[in-house]
């Protein structure tokens, strides 16, 4: 058998500012042939409903489901839920009462202030009535990302959950993603995928009633139907693809970073795995342990090709250097693999999720933690947060004034709304007063 050689190269100097700068680039931009095939796309599904799912899940996924239809059925759940190994379903149990466990403590609630003169002040928290679940089925099914999509929901108590995920080339969806909706009492799931389940979920048909927000990751596709229809709908959050940057000094085990690395590497070619260590010795045996740990991987040719394109281990100067740099990726996950992780937390401004220690890898937080593995990407953790029990929630500000409220603060309220030029908002407060 031939070796697998690592192309992913060891930079230092000017070259890493180079790496950096073409990695903070890459998704600047959706491709203009992709904006406009989505909202083709999505235009044809807002006239045609059902008819353009079936006719788009036949031309993208070479499946015509007129005669099964869109919906999943009961007897479809139950049926992959019986295929399905025991022993996994007792994973999904446990995966999502860690998870939920997790957000219970997210969640927001109502609160009201009793003022002076009778006046309260406050806020009334709802959930949402309708949310789509988007779980993604092209390269590998993730009934994880099903989990982490449902439970918040659950948690915030919205009443309906529907789920929504490309189906295989059999028209069927993956039995682990029906099994994940099983254990969590979902039954509303179509097996329907790309942008054109987007515009279902957000426009309604015949057969799909429209939601009010719509979450979880995608392809690039997937990613611009969501931006084009917010407004429409609320969505999470534009998702590019996955990333991860470790941090790492001497100390570090070179065997579990290059683990890290490879774990995000085979999700996709176009994911990125980053490390940053100001020890020389280091990246080069975290270099040779990718090439050794990459021969016993199945995904071999995505993990090389991810590497090649979007990897790197960048030579800093200090480890105050690889947390700026880190701070300036503001990547979905960053791993500290350093002496002292907590000391370092405290210098990392932007990231979506930081995992401390050799201990914590990435694949504790995507399946078996609790917080949420869908996070903010493409530098978008400067201002972007993971997905919480709050995004399935809505808030009403709630305002009661008294007669003596409104006659102590009537002049200052008239004399803003005249110096607007809004003489209608001066009238109505001139009106309850007895000035």
């Amino acid at each position: 058998m031939k070796p697998v050689r690592i192309d992913v190269p060891v930079l230092s100097g000017k070259a890493v500012g180079a790496f950096l700068e073409r990695l903070e680039t890459r998704r600047a931009r959706t491709p203009d042939a992709v904006q406009d095939k989505v909202r083709s796309i999505l235009a044809d599904v807002r006239k045609r409903g059902d008819d353009a799912l079936y006719d788009c899940t036949f031309r993208f996924d070479g499946i015509d489901l007129r005669s099964s239809g869109l919906r999943v059925s009961r007897e479809n759940v139950e049926k992959a839920f019986q295929t399905v190994p025991k022993a996994f379903v007792g994973v999904l149990e446990k995966a999502a009462a860690n998870i939920r466990r997790f957000h219970e403590k997210d969640k927001p609630g109502s609160w009201m202030s009793w003022e002076a003169d009778g006046v309260v002040l406050g806020r009334r928290t709802m959930p949402l009535e309708r949310v789509g679940l988007y779980v993604p089925g092209g390269r590998a099914a993730y009934p994880s990302s099903l989990l982490m999509a449902a439970v918040p929901a659950q948690v915030a108590g919205v009443p309906e959950i529907v789920v929504v995920s490309p189906p295989d080339r059999l028209g069927n969806v993956h039995p682990s993603i029906l099994c994940a909706a099983r254990v969590l009492g979902l039954q509303e799931i179509y097996r329907i995928g790309g942008a054109q389940a987007v515009g279902a979920l957000a426009f309604g048909t015949k057969t799909v009633t429209p939601v009010d927000k719509i979450v979880g990751p995608g392809n690039v596709y997937v990613a611009e139907a969501k931006r084009q229809v917010f407004g429409v709908v609320d969505i999470d959050m534009v998702a590019g693809p996955s990333e991860v940057v470790l941090v790492a000094d001497g100390s570090s085990d070179p065997s579990f970073v290059a683990a890290d690395m490879l774990a995000q590497a085979e999700h996709d070619p176009s994911a990125s795995s980053v490390c940053l260590t100001h020890s020389r010795t280091a990246a080069h045996r975290i270099r040779k342990a990718l090439t050794t740990q990459a021969e016993s991987l199945k995904r071999k040719t995505v993990l090389l090709a991810s590497l090649r394109d979007w990897g790197a281990i960048l030579i800093t100067r200090s480890l105050d250097e690889s947390l700026s740099l880190a701070n300036r990726l503001a990547p979905e996950h960053l791993g500290l693999h350093v002496v002292d992780p907590w000391t370092a937390l405290a210098d990392v401004r932007h990231a979506g999720a930081v995992f401390l220690g050799g201990y914590s890898p990435e694949t504790v937080g995507d399946y078996w933690a609790g917080p949420n593995h869908i996070l903010p990407t493409n530098r978008t953790a400067r201002f972007g947060s993971p997905l919480g029990t709050a995004d399935f929630m809505k808030h009403s500000n709630v305002i009661q004034y008294t007669e003596k409220a409104i006659n102590r603060n009537a002049s200052d309220i008239i004399a803003f709304a005249r110096t607007e030029g809004l003489d209608g908002h001066a009238e109505a407060v001139r009106r309850r007063t007895k000035k």
